[in-house]
């Protein structure tokens, strides 16, 4: 007689342990380390930049417009306002990151559930999936900029209208895995033990699809600082002065011949953060995967 062992969500010693292995799998990836590192520094300069910053956001300096980098005390160059190129893209990046961060927590909140319940649950399915499939029969811009535009130009309504827009991929996502657990022999043997369907959903599926929800996150993360940027450079995302990476952007392409490093560092910027969170979210996923125990 085969004895079915049902897993239980992990505590103690065996959580210390493989949260221990996945730091040592990730410790191991070279463009894993690099990749945090960057992010790390990132987000600490960003929480820091009112502080860190050498200049206000509106500190303007007319005496010295497109100032080139290398200036003396502006070592990114100047705007057309005098501005602080430095200054403005270290503030910026903590808005833009605030955005993404926001949008993906909406997302992931309003997501999540629904993805577990359409692969769990079949009378939801139809209904989710067709929500789904409504939801993603508009691109992420227009949707993006639609809900913008109705709710104001802001940065919680882009951060609101960003993360609805990235509601549907992140229920595909956990129906998905949602599926592939469900047909697994201990979700059965929880089963047939009584527990019941909330049971289930709590203590085996959803721990065991933190892997993909966490690689959706940083995933998102970058596509919603893009988004944000989209925003703003339509004027429907942080509005002037308050600076963001998408506000200078918007602001820079009009003097972009006469002073190209306001609208190059601040793309730099953005570059750097979406490729360091799909870097770091690829590793992430690695890591998590248990059958990377038997490698």
């Amino acid at each position: 007689m085969t004895v079915l062992t049902v897993p239980m969500a992990e505590t103690g010693t065996a959580s210390i342990t493989r949260r221990t292995r996945v730091l040592r799998r990730l410790r191991r990836n070279p463009l894993a380390v690099v990749s945090f590192v960057v992010l790390a520094l990132a987000g600490v300069v960003a929480l820091l930049s009112p502080w860190l910053a050498p200049y206000s956001v509106d500190q303007t300096d007319f005496a010295r417009t497109f100032a080139p980098p290398g200036t003396a005390g502006h070592l990114l160059g100047t705007d057309d306002l005098g501005r602080d190129v430095l200054s403005r893209i270290m503030l910026g990046a903590r808005a833009s990151l605030q955005v993404g961060l926001l949008a993906v927590a909406t997302s992931l909140v309003i997501g999540v559930p629904l993805g577990l319940a359409a692969g769990y649950f079949r009378a939801w399915d139809a209904v989710i999936s067709r929500f789904t499939d409504l939801l993603l029969a508009f691109p992420f811009l227009i949707m993006a900029v639609g809900l913008a535009a109705i709710r104001g130009a802001s940065l919680g309504n882009a951060a609101v209208a960003i993360g609805i827009a990235q509601i549907p991929g992140v229920i595909r996502v956990v129906r998905s895995d949602t599926l592939r657990l469900k047909s697994l022999d201990f979700v059965a043997a929880a089963v047939v033990d009584g527990a019941s369907d909330l049971w289930v959903l709590a203590r085996h599926i959803l721990p065991n699809a933190t892997s993909v929800i966490l690689v959706q996150a940083t995933v998102a993360i970058p596509a919603a600082i893009l988004g944000e940027a989209v925003l703003s450079f339509l004027g429907l995302g942080i509005q002037p002065p308050a600076p963001s990476l998408g506000t200078m952007l918007a602001t820079a392409q009009q003097f972009a011949a006469r002073a190209p490093w306001a609208a190059v560092f601040p793309g730099v910027v953005i570059m750097g953060l979406a490729l360091a969170f799909n870097v770091f979210g690829d590793a992430l996923r690695d890591a998590l995967d248990p059958k990377g125990d038997r490698r």
